[in-house]
């Protein structure tokens, strides 16, 4: 397959280009090189490069950034995706957004389904609607992926910020009322691959399994981490005050993809694995 990755400098799109390359024709584009907001030239690339699916992977992730200026977040994340969707309808090409489970609500008790009804509640979640809704209602040949609370090598996450800070010995504490699928990069793209060449568009939910809150989390990777006698304390997320309030539950199942033999391992797997890898896994 011709395959063209945008938001290729991030961590789940150059994870991505490193394991659809083996088996595939990938072009990848940082968001320096392609900026999907642009028609005119997101048109031209697809035009040029004639790929049989784009996989937009290219957002604003700045959650409390998105909620300080709504406008740029829909332009990123809803009008851009709605460019790609164009550029790839023309040419009868397929398209896979990649999106969050911060389309819903959180007002559930049970995890999402891929097609619950979505209810964003905070601008970022807002735009990642948007950006859905317009690849769906433009290019019937769509998968639409959702996944949560991604944590990869390199960078700063939520793994590392946690660790950095024990590691300097300052007081933590974590919100308990914030629960999802903690969902290791690597183990998304590996998803992500497999569900590309299957042709069975649709929706689905791509996480690792089980849901925790951000405190269960992070008591667990700093126990395996070797910071089992590191105090962590328990707030609620309004007492750590930002622009942005994401959904208190808003744990994803995978449904879908499970009908097609795609699912991904346990968090607490995952995480142990990405610890290994880091050479932080002491337990």
């Amino acid at each position: 397959m011709r395959i063209v990755i945008t938001g290729g400098n991030g961590k789940l799109g150059s994870k991505l280009a490193e394991i659809l390359i083996q088996n595939h024709e990938v072009f990848s584009y940082g968001s320096q090189d392609l900026d999907i907001t642009n028609f005119k030239l997101v048109n031209s690339v697809i035009q040029q490069i004639k790929p049989d699916i784009v996989i937009n992977s290219a957002a604003w992730t700045d959650v409390d950034g998105c909620a300080r200026d709504t406008e740029k977040a829909i332009l990123v994340n809803g009008y851009g995706a709605q460019n790609l969707a164009i550029a790839t309808n023309n040419l009868n090409a397929a398209i896979l957004q990649v999106s969050s489970n911060e389309v819903f609500d959180g007002r559930g008790k049970r995890p999402y389904y891929e097609y619950d009804s979505t209810n964003p509640i905070n601008p970022y979640g807002y735009s990642k609607m948007v950006g859905e809704k317009s690849v769906k209602e433009v290019n019937p040949r769509h998968y639409i992926v959702r996944t949560s609370w991604l944590f990869a090598h390199g960078g700063r996450n939520f793994i590392q910020a946690i660790l950095g800070a024990a590691k300097a010995g300052k007081n933590l504490s974590v919100v308990v009322d914030e629960i999802a699928n903690p969902t290791y990069n690597h183990d998304l793209a590996v998803a992500i691959t497999k569900l590309i060449i299957t042709g069975r568009y649709g929706t689905y939910h791509l996480v690792n399994e089980g849901v925790v809150s951000r405190y269960e989390f992070a008591r667990y990777f700093l126990d395996k981490a070797g910071f089992a006698d590191v105090e962590l304390g328990r707030i609620s997320r309004y007492e750590w005050a930002r622009p942005s309030q994401p959904p208190v539950y808003s744990g994803l199942a995978n449904s879908s993809a499970k009908q097609l033999g795609i699912t991904l391992r346990h968090w607490q797997s995952a995480v142990d694995d990405f610890l290994e890898k880091e050479n932080l896994l002491k337990d």
